[in-house]
């Protein structure tokens, strides 16, 4: 197990790597940030001595080198907007991101899970099939068209909940929650349900697909001629061998729910990292873009590594595989 594990790290940093090369060398394209930076009066000197300060002078891989250097030692640079370190600024905006994130991952874990097995069990009941048809909203229409629809429905229509912003947060040294006030438990309603009703339903069919072809095997009919109860056959024995699959997805599921929070941030106006990452778009603000699609990049592969490791835990015969 530990070489399998350190042979997956090695991997892991191999793909880290190319990744942040691949995402750096693609800011050239976005535009030059000495556009933004100096006024309509600027001249030529006035550029150039600009792109020298802040290193744009100098080759990619001298640039994309210098930059991990830094990053090693967790400085990520000066934002070219804000003119502030990209980590302080991170730090204030990963709380808002990672607390959507995990109540929209709570949410779709945990109502995919038992709606699948829900939907696998009773599979021919009107509900079940009721249930079925409605997941296909969530598969099919997009999470900006689906927060859109949310806030029509629950803030124009009904005013239940608000359309924007974190409400009120409490600040806990340096983390800032909105878990601990009313206002703040609203506004974390709809862009939750908006972010987390993909993987929900993704999950909820994976789930059922897999429990319906787990219930066909042999050992369940086994077990029924034992005469266990199906609580016992469906729960202890089916859906322990209905999660490998479902751990891989869940798992990709968790990183894309951080990816594209960019998505819903937007259409919410959340104060999180999405939202700054489109704001520094707009910027060319390299600094805080390289951060950002470099702790996407860092959280997938963790995900991965952590599934990976889930396996031989899940499955018996993956431990005597390996060994």
């Amino acid at each position: 197990m530990l070489t399998f594990i350190v042979r997956r790290l090695g991997q892991s940093l191999l793909v880290l790597l190319v990744a942040g090369a691949v995402a750096f060398s693609m800011f050239r394209f976005v535009g030059d940030p000495i556009d933004n930076m100096l006024g309509q009066e600027r001249t030529l000197e006035d550029v150039e001595r600009l792109r020298v300060q802040l290193g744009l002078d100098q080759p990619f891989p001298v640039q994309y080198f210098k930059y991990l250097q830094e990053a090693v030692q967790g400085n990520f640079g000066l934002s070219y907007r804000q003119g502030r370190e990209v980590s302080e600024i991170f730090l204030e905006r990963a709380p808002a991101t990672l607390e959507l994130a995990a109540i929209s991952a709570t949410f779709a874990v945990l109502l995919g899970i038992a709606l699948g097995v829900y939907t696998a069990i009773r599979r021919d009941g009107f509900v079940a099939n009721l249930i079925m048809s409605a997941s296909l909203i969530g598969v099919s229409l997009p999470t900006f068209l689906i927060g859109i629809l949310l806030i029509y429905l629950f803030s124009v229509e009904l005013g239940w909940l608000p359309s924007f912003g974190r409400g009120d947060v409490v600040n806990l040294g340096w983390w800032n929650t909105g878990l601990l006030t009313e206002s703040g438990l609203k506004a974390l309603i709809l862009p939750s349900i908006a972010l987390g009703l993909y993987q929900m339903t993704l999950i909820m069919r994976l789930v059922r697909s897999e429990m319906l072809e787990v219930l066909r095997q042999d050992y369940i009919r086994f077990a029924r001629a034992r005469g266990l109860s199906e609580r016992t056959i469906n729960f202890r024995h089916a859906l322990k061998n209905t999660m490998v699959p479902v751990v891989t997805i869940i798992g990709l599921q968790l990183g894309a729910i951080i990816a594209f929070a960019i998505i819903t941030e937007t259409v919410f106006q959340w104060p999180g990292l999405g939202l700054l990452f489109i704001n520094a778009i707009q910027f060319v603000d390299i600094p805080v873009m390289a951060a950002y699609l470099m702790m996407i990049s860092v959280m997938f592969v963790l995900i991965n590594l952590i599934v990976d490791i889930l396996y031989a835990f899940i499955d018996p015969r993956l431990r005597v595989s390996s060994k």
